[in-house]
């Protein structure tokens, strides 16, 4: 049995019905893993988003300071789909699964090679963080660098996935990066509220309206881990990309210069996280069908190349801004 055996489209209508809502039988599910995520036809209304969370993964406490996050970014006019609250509740609670609905929002990914969008993403970046260093996050996890890859290269060790006869060159790389990224504390720089998963399958462009979407990933971190995932191509592309972002965020805030030497830290983080993450849901019947290419050598094969390429990122001198 997995984590949503149970939940049928059936019981996604009970679950909003429950609320004083009248669905019209249009249940389709939407591209998500982690979570369950429908778009849901509604009697004489807009259709709405309903977002199923994966049962234990986090708490109630967790989950309402994701949405009192934002809340308080709507509240500053920051362009987040917050979630609907009904009777002072944005969280609420059905045959075992928690859920929350959403206003429907369309629109397309943006272009990162085009500077104007890069820009405008610089802007809204800025004025999220604004908010996101007002307080801080007390249930939502904290970004720890060094930590972080270590915990989730003992969750692949432990999972079965990695094969056998990698086993020992992958936990050789595991330590030679860590050697690298423990001389670069995350802990030294400061810590903010972030979105925690910038990519562009995140945004949302519609005319010319911007939409953060998805905060289900948000944390307490730098606020180069925003940054750093709207960076492509090679690592003169990256430094042409970070200053387009450079002039946009700085319309509203400085921008964090010193925390360019967390990038290649913060972006191997990402990729050992992602193997950790694939190991830990392989048994969600979803997975195998998004990902079947994770159970093959050749993944974990190109999965350590990509691995020695961090390495060698760590070891070159940091991205730097040009001083004018």
């Amino acid at each position: 049995m997995h984590a949503y055996s149970d939940l049928s489209h059936d019981m996604v209508m009970d679950a909003i019905e429950s609320l004083g809502l009248l669905c019209d039988a249009r249940v389709m599910a939407l591209n998500s893993y982690e979570n369950r995520v429908f778009q849901v036809g509604i009697e004489d209304s807009e259709p709405l988003i309903a977002k199923f969370y994966r049962p234990n993964r986090w708490t109630d406490d967790s989950i309402l300071e994701e949405h009192a996050f934002l809340a308080a970014l709507k509240a500053e006019d920051i362009p987040v789909i917050a979630p609907l609250s009904i009777n002072d509740k944005t969280l609420f609670h059905f045959g075992g699964f928690r859920f929350a609905l959403f206003p429907r929002r369309g629109g397309h990914a943006p272009e990162l090679s085009n500077d104007d969008d890069l820009e405008l993403i610089g802007r809204w970046m800025a004025r999220l963080h604004n908010i996101g260093q007002t307080e801080a996050f007390s249930h939502r996890p904290v970004i720890r660098g060094s930590d972080d890859i270590r915990e989730a290269a003992e969750a692949v060790l432990r999972s079965g996935h990695l094969p056998d006869d990698y086993h020992e060159a992958y936990q050789s790389i595991i330590r030679d990066i860590c050697a690298h990224t423990d001389q670069v504390s995350v802990s030294d720089y400061s810590s903010i509220r972030l979105h925690g998963d910038m990519h562009t399958g995140n945004l949302l462009l519609r005319d010319e309206d911007l939409y953060l979407v998805d905060f289900d990933d948000c944390n307490q971190g730098p606020a180069m881990q925003d940054i750093w995932m709207l960076l492509s191509g090679s690592r003169e592309e990256h430094r042409q990309q970070i200053m387009v972002i450079a002039e946009g965020y700085s319309m509203f805030r400085r921008f964090p210069a010193e925390e360019l030497p967390l990038i290649d830290t913060l972006c191997t983080r990402r990729i050992v996280r992602h193997a950790a993450w694939l190991s830990q849901r392989w048994e969600d019947p979803a997975f195998p069908v998004a990902f079947p290419w994770f159970a093959s050598h050749r993944y974990w094969s190109e999965h350590l190349l990509a691995l020695r390429e961090q390495l060698s990122a760590l070891q070159e001198e940091p991205l730097t801004l040009p001083v004018f």
